[in-house]
């Protein structure tokens, strides 16, 4: 009887190089989605309450408020709408890569004021129910303030703080804008707000946001975990190793699971 020989075909083992040009190539693809069409943020404060939460992580769209350009002319593009959520490098010197996220409230050529903390834009009601209003509870922020809730009626309270909070070219320029009672939008920037009205520090206190201040547009949390409104605030060591020990231990406990893959409206 004859044998029949069965040859077997030696698998190829990768080499240290192959497997380093391999592990190079994932990290460019990767850092260029980062770097260019999404980048993921947490949300340090409650100035965007009741739409974002402190301890938020999210999603980052940053192709579709981003200027055209010619090298990619597949990527959607455009621009800011009424009621956006956007993000965006907040406009003062005082803080050159402070990144803030707030709703867009007023475009070029829009009138804006507000009455005991109702925006009113073009002489229309916004309908807008997550947000916050004076109301008097005994809470000291929750109490009524001219400049901030009858906005732009007291020019010297809002001139006053905005140079508290280091604006002080707003605490001028306002009255560059404001006609009749309200404040007209020019061109090129956006006015935005936070929904937390009674908590954030806005376009009422240190002016518009330049559109090419703008980074992108929020489009989701991809995970949201129980956190301190100070936790921001304690940036140094110990404070920050012992905040990675506490989320890795109360990971699943402290998790907003609901959260998970909210969408940002």
């Amino acid at each position: 009887m004859a044998e029949t020989a069965v040859a077997h075909k030696e698998e190829k083992q990768e080499t240290l190089p192959e497997s380093l040009a391999g592990l190079a190539y994932v990290l460019v693809i990767g850092l260029f989605i980062m770097t260019f069409l999404f980048q993921n943020f947490a949300i340090p404060s409650g100035s965007m309450e009741k739409t974002l939460l402190v301890g938020d992580h999210v999603l980052v769209d940053r192709v579709t408020l981003a200027p055209a350009t010619q090298w990619m002319p597949l990527e959607w593009h455009r621009q800011v709408h009424r009621g956006d959520v956007i993000v965006f490098v907040k406009p003062h010197p005082e803080n050159p890569d402070l990144i803030l996220v707030k709703r867009a409230i007023g475009l070029p050529g829009d009138r804006i004021h507000l009455e005991h903390g109702i925006v009113y834009r073009n002489g229309q009601r916004l309908d807008e129910p997550q947000i916050s209003v004076p109301d008097n509870s005994g809470i000291p922020s929750h109490n009524y303030d001219t400049a901030r809730d009858d906005f732009p009626r007291d020019i010297e309270g809002i001139s006053s703080a905005a140079a508290m909070n280091n604006a002080e070219h707003w605490a001028v320029d306002i009255r560059n804008h404001v006609q009749n009672g309200e404040l007209v939008v020019p061109e090129g920037v956006v006015f935005a707000m936070g929904d937390n009205r009674l908590e954030s520090l806005d376009s009422r206190y240190w002016g518009f946001v330049p559109q090419q201040n703008l980074i992108g547009r929020p489009m989701f949390v991809y995970w949201s975990f129980v956190t301190p409104d100070d936790q921001v605030m304690k940036a140094q060591y110990p404070s920050t190793a012992g905040w990675f020990l506490h989320v890795i231990t109360h990971f699943f406990s402290d998790t907003r699971w609901s959260r998970t893959l909210h969408r940002i409206q």
